[in-house]
């Protein structure tokens, strides 16, 4: 059978053998190059690579000139339909919905339907699969929200997940306050935490349900929302259930002024130093993004093994910065990669954080293109105690990543990674296959039909935009909160 007419969504039968110009794989010395290589697979797991493989198998399916990797670990994955690209040219993120005013606070109320939710859950994840993220752990905005996630979207995420083959840590993020703005337009936190704890309580029991599902592609993930949002207790309860259940836990944290501020006025410190006061710094922790985190506080993750999440794409549009991943590599701190944007492309996520590390370092040899992709395969699968996760390597899972080689518009071709990441998209991904599934295969995505789901999309987000003057302080229409780019000529 020819590789085009191998159905989307099913493994191919038997011992099969995927080949290429270019494999990056893991040996036992270490990660290597492999030119016209060969990866064998059989079931979920990859059973040989190298070249000429002398076997019996019962298909062979040469990509070419193409790059077959691992595919990538997005620890900060997009999904939902994102919102908070409507703030990269409209700021202050507090007039422009970002901060709930107290009078929609009283009556907050969820902007989007059962099945909107859902659906935008099964768009994202076609997303990630389009650009060869094969494990995610998904994050979404709450300002659109009534309070925190719910269980029946999370029990439709895990059904999405597992109808387009994507590998998921899952769990409906929780919270115990917020800020909001009085109506002087002061910023000012608040909380509930009887609300929070019940959200705990809802996410531990989905946690314990779903873990080890859909033939593994599912685990659980406690994704309380962003520090400044959770209380003492709720974090305690956190960590403690996350221990009896030897389940991540991400939280973000150090990624912004607004947060930095705001645990500084309940705690009187920075939130890294905070949660270190409560001993729950540890390896089990993955934080997102740590944009402003002090010397100090690296060096409380450094010494406690948390995982920083990198996120470049979406922190250079807010026009901040990691300072710097080489350094935060340096101090042995482990660097995974979030996408956290539209696109979620992790190939330009990749470019961009090559680009403002040698900036922020100040020098043009700081980071290569090999400790990004690293970064984003190994380090992310390492953050998730997944050694079969993010690589290439005798029985480890069969999720792979195909990238273009011969797209012309990446000639002159040098180093596959360095040309993926310094000349190419995400749009060169070829295929992507999850647990020896094919789930992706030029632009298309097993179990979704991408041109309905673009304009749902687009008509959702759409009536999601119109509804912003409610959540925003003293409540201007939609074109002063979010004006084009250049004023709509003048009517007669």
């Amino acid at each position: 059978m020819s590789w085009s007419r191998l159905p989307l969504g099913q493994r191919p039968h038997g011992r099969w053998v995927l080949a290429a110009r270019f494999v990056v794989a893991d040996l036992p010395e270490g990660r290597r190059l492999i030119e016209n290589g060969e990866v064998v697979i059989e079931d979920d797991r990859i059973v040989w690579v190298g070249q000429s493989f002398q076997g019996e198998t019962a298909a062979r399916y040469d990509m070419g000139e193409a790059l077959i990797g691992p595919g990538f670990v997005d620890l900060d994955a997009l999904s939902d339909l994102d919102t908070t690209i409507l703030a990269m040219d409209n700021q202050p993120g507090w007039k422009k919905g970002r901060v709930w005013p107290v009078d929609y606070a009283a009556r907050a109320y969820e902007m989007l339907t059962p099945d909107e939710l859902a659906f935008q859950k099964r768009y994202a994840f076609a997303q990630l699969l389009l650009n060869g993220i094969t494990s995610a752990l998904p994050i979404a905005s709450l300002f659109y929200r009534a309070w925190g996630e719910t269980v029946s979207e999370f029990e439709a995420s895990a059904q999405a997940a597992e109808d387009l083959g994507l590998r998921v840590w899952l769990g409906p993020a929780y919270r115990t306050g917020g800020v909001i703005l009085n109506e002087a337009g002061t910023m000012q936190p608040f909380l509930d935490e009887p609300r929070g704890l019940a959200g705990l309580a809802d996410a531990a029991d989905f946690v314990e349900r779903i873990h080890g599902t859909a033939g593994g592609l599912i685990s659980g993930l406690f994704a309380p929302d962003r520090v400044e949002t959770c209380t003492e207790t709720l974090l305690r309860k956190t960590f403690a259930r996350a221990e009896a259940l030897d389940i991540p836990v991400r939280l973000h944290m150090a990624q912004g002024e607004m947060e930095l501020e705001t645990v500084r006025r309940l705690h009187g410190m920075t939130a890294p130093e905070w949660l270190d006061g409560l001993g729950l710094l540890s390896p089990r922790l993955i934080a997102p993004h740590a944009t402003v985190a002090t010397d100090d506080d690296l060096d409380r993750y450094a010494a406690r093994g948390v995982t920083v999440v990198h996120c470049p794409l979406v922190s250079a549009r807010h026009g901040s910065a990691l300072r710097s991943f080489s350094r935060l590599k340096a101090m042995g701190i482990r660097i995974g990669m979030g996408t956290d944007t539209a696109p979620p492309d992790m190939v330009l996520n990749l470019s961009v954080g090559m680009m403002i590390n040698r900036v922020v370092s100040g020098s043009g040899t700081a980071g290569s293109a090999a400790d990004f992709y690293d970064a984003a395969t190994i380090a992310g699968a390492d953050a998730l105690c997944r050694p079969d996760l993010g690589r290439i390597a005798i029985g480890a899972k069969a999720d792979i990543a195909v990238f273009d080689m011969a797209d012309s518009r990446i000639a002159p071709r040098i180093d596959p990674v360095q040309t993926l990441l310094y000349g190419a998209t995400g749009r060169v991904t070829r295929a992507t296959i999850v647990d020896g599934r094919l789930a992706m295969r030029d632009g298309e995505v097993a179990g979704i039909n991408l041109k309905a789901a673009r304009a749902q999309a687009q008509a959702q987000f759409d009536r999601l935009v119109s509804l912003y003057p409610e959540r925003t302080y003293l409540h201007p229409p939609v074109a002063a909160i979010f004006p084009p780019s250049y004023p709509h000529p003048e009517q007669p």
